[in-house]
């Protein structure tokens, strides 16, 4: 099948079942429908790997550092004072999680531990996969930050939902 078809039917499930997911009222609900989407029609083997047009990754990655990007502002600065302690707990704390569990990973399961290490590293999808490509092993760190990603996209939010009245804290949906 030509290629841009096979990407356009990728586009097209991940776009519907992403806006689909609107309805669930599931945070993050686009990404992972579409991730979903995308996922399942790979997985099927019913159409080709899909072939982006070389720089669209990177195009890609420019645009979603431009959204997050713009949500920075002065007041994201101001509470960064309140909670720069915090961030700085919370980043040791993950990065050190993180590589304990790529080398816990290695001796449990004898993966590559490149893979494992950048698997297990705290980062998005997109930014991991991309490192990993550099080293030659990017589907497969993508591969375990999308299982990763669905999981917490399902469990995290109800989650919270339900152990914040523990907190004090009222959750509104």
């Amino acid at each position: 099948m030509n290629p841009l078809i096979t990407l356009l039917i990728y586009t097209v499930s991940g776009a519907a079942l992403g806006s689909l997911m609107l309805l669930s009222g599931i945070p993050a609900a686009p990404l992972l429908g579409s991730i979903l989407a995308a996922g399942c029609l790979s997985i099927s083997g019913q159409f080709d790997p899909a072939q982006w047009p070389l720089g669209t990754k990177t195009l890609l990655g420019i645009g979603v550092g431009t959204v997050i990007g713009t949500g920075i502002n002065r007041e994201t600065l101001s509470e960064l004072q309140m909670i720069w302690k915090p961030a700085i707990l919370i980043t040791i704390t993950l990065i050190l999680t993180g590589l304990f569990v790529g080398f816990l990973v290695v001796r449990l399961f004898g993966i590559d531990p490149l893979i494992a290490l950048l698997g297990s590293a705290p980062g998005g999808t997109l930014g991991m996969s991309l490192v990993g490509a550099e080293f030659g092993v990017g589907a497969a760190v993508a591969a375990i930050h999308a299982c990763r990603l669905i999981t917490v996209l399902l469990i995290i939010p109800a989650v919270v939902k339900y152990l914040s009245p523990l907190f004090g804290v009222e959750i509104n949906q």
